[in-house]
């Protein structure tokens, strides 16, 4: 349960800095609507006016009411009736230009902490789930656009209000505003005090939330092995109990907003109570008409309710203001694998050498166990080079490097002589094609998962890779063929028919440079042999790396190398190695007799 605890841990740590200034990170998204808000922001000016001028309206009609003259009456009456229409008309503008400028902002940010997290090296997805960056896109900007769309829009209204309130207040009585003025500084202290303690436990209570999506995610990504496992008891419990505690801190946050409403609203409703008391003493006297009293109360009530929507608002803007932390966190997240300021271009075409230069690496998850020992090694243009080695020897790492996933500890990998930092990923990349030892399937078509590599390969081309990758026929035998939809994560199919959808893919892309790590290991027999085959065809006239722990689908390598905890222990042909003895031939001994029977 100790991953449970990541989120008031992360909460501890960054406690400091949940302030209601971190809402200023959002003004580079707002920035280029600036036309929008100002319409917005005038449309919002307009309403707050017409609510300020309607008392003014009232008072006449009630100073008035006693006046012989109707027609005068009558037209008090209908200028109130056009500034309640302009008052709607206005209302209703502001919501328009307020709500598309809050979707927009937030479509904006979605995108932006999408591409910034699908850029990120390997080593960024060690340390956070991918179910908590997903919270962070849709639950912590779902705040931010109620903030934007609505909060914000609302908070400047009742600012308006509450200024133009005590103006028009002190101008109607200064005696009685001065009465007003003395209740403010007892309304605002709960609401700053109550107000920070609001923003820890709103920050605390979304960590919860995302650490209980990550745990959900990622059970509901494996659920055949939950369910194999009979780990369904565990899942629940654990996510109940995450959900729970979730729960258990949003009920703070609701006692602490209830109570700091109770108060504000008891405050501030208590002085309107004893200004209006005051206020009828006034008039009794004879030193305040009946309309001005009256007039002073609407504006006390405008003000008064301003008060305290804002501050409901402001613990709305704390939860923001936690969100859009833990979303700029994401887009200020560090990454050790960059791109250069300056990148170097490969020579066209591009001759397919990689280089090895000394190179040491140590995953940053695991510093204190060495991947990769002082490993240096050349493959030629349109060499097969195969490595094998026992598990955890370092086979996958070698092809992790060549793709810049990681940056190695000491010395460099080369690509035609270049070193891979000195080059932009997605450019080096596109001549690369891989087929990893888990088959990635999308949830998508057949078509569409072989061309995801080259989308602009047209249907002939995908059909003739599929043919090359013996997947021509059992693709065709789907329901709708190539548009057939294979399910998340390729349900629908097995694991050779995903592998062989995976080579297809490689195929199809028709790089210079061709990587399998284990490409044929979820293959029977027959099928393996049908794409050995093709794998044969498809490395002619270009730089491939095997990797592979069944020796009979190596033999036909140029070179094979042998790689042991990390280091470099043996090269050679396959007959070179089986002669020389040590690792190479025991595995041969042990694998042997099991390939010649499956050949």
């Amino acid at each position: 349960m100790a991953r449970s605890q990541a989120a008031p841990h992360a909460n501890e740590e960054r406690d400091s800095s949940k302030k209601i200034s971190v809402l200023g990170a959002l003004w580079p998204f707002m920035k280029p609507y600036r036309l929008l808000m100002l319409l917005a922001f005038g449309a919002l000016v307009l309403t707050a006016s017409l609510s300020l001028t309607l008392p003014l309206a009232v008072r006449r009609v009630v100073d008035n009411f006693r006046v012989s003259d109707t027609e005068l009456l009558n037209q008090y009456f209908l200028a109130a009736i056009g500034i309640a229409a302009l008052l709607a008309v206005g209302t209703g503008l502001r919501y328009a230009l307020v709500t598309r400028l809050g979707e927009r902002v937030v479509a904006d940010i979605r995108m932006a902490v999408f591409d910034r997290v699908i850029g990120m090296s390997p080593e960024f997805f060690e340390k956070i789930m991918t179910g908590e960056v997903l919270s962070r896109i849709t639950t912590d900007t779902t705040l931010i656009q109620s903030v934007l769309g609505s909060s914000v829009s609302i908070a400047l209204r009742n600012l308006l209000l509450f200024a133009g309130g005590m103006v028009l207040m002190l101008l109607t009585s200064a005696k009685l505003a001065g009465l007003v003025l003395l209740i403010v500084p007892a309304v605002i202290v709960p609401i700053l005090v109550l107000g920070r303690r609001l923003r820890v436990i709103s920050r605390e209570n979304q960590d919860w939330i995302a650490a209980s999506s990550g745990q959900a995610g990622e059970a509901l990504t494996a659920v055949q092995t939950v369910q194999a496992f009979t780990h369904e008891v565990a899942s629940r419990a654990q996510f109940a109990e995450m959900t729970e505690t979730s729960y258990d801190v949003s009920q703070r946050r609701i006692k602490t907003r209830a109570f700091l409403t109770v108060i504000v609203i008891f405050l501030v409703f208590s002085g309107i109570v004893g200004v209006l008391w005051m206020g009828a003493i006034d008039v009794r006297a004879g030193l305040m008409s009946e309309g001005t009293l009256i007039q002073f109360v609407i504006y006390s009530v405008l003000v008064a309710g301003s008060v305290a929507a804002l501050s409901e608002i402001w613990s709305e803007l704390q939860r923001a203001a936690g969100a859009t932390e833990r979303l700029i966190e994401l887009l200020n997240a560090h990454d050790n694998v960059i791109d250069p300021v300056a990148p170097k271009a490969l020579a066209s075409p591009v001759r397919g050498e990689i280089t090895f230069d000394n190179v040491s690496f140590r995953y940053p998850a695991r510093p204190e166990t060495s991947a990769l020992q002082d490993v240096s090694l050349t493959v030629s243009p349109g060499e097969t080079v195969a490595f094998v080695g026992p598990s955890g020897a370092g086979k996958t790492t070698i092809i992790q490097l060549i793709q810049r996933f990681y940056d190695p500890s000491e010395g460099v990998v080369k690509l035609d002589g270049i070193a891979l930092p000195d080059l932009q990923r997605d450019e080096f990349r596109k001549v690369i094609s891989m087929v990893p030892q888990d088959p990635v399937i999308f949830a998508a078509s057949a078509s569409d998962n072989i061309r995801f590599g080259r989308p602009d390969a047209t249907d002939a081309e995908v059909v003739a890779a599929a043919k090359a990758a013996a997947a021509h026929d059992f693709i065709s035998a789907l329901p709708d063929g190539y548009d057939s939809f294979v399910g998340e994560r390729g349900v629908m199919l097995s694991g050779g028919q995903k592998q062989r959808i995976a080579i297809a893919r490689a195929i199809l892309r028709d790089a210079p440079v061709l990587l399998l790590d284990e490409a044929t290991s979820a293959l029977d027999a027959e099928s393996e042999r049908l794409v050995q085959a093709a794998v044969d065809e498809l490395s002619q006239g270009r730089t491939t790396l095997i990797v592979a722990h069944r020796l009979a689908t190596v033999k036909k390598a140029d070179r094979i190398v042998v790689l042991e905890d990390g280091g470099i222990v043996a090269t050679g042909t396959h007959d070179q190695l089986v002669s020389e003895g040590g690792l190479y031939a025991r595995l041969a001994r042990l694998q042997f007799t099991e390939g010649l029977a499956a050949e």
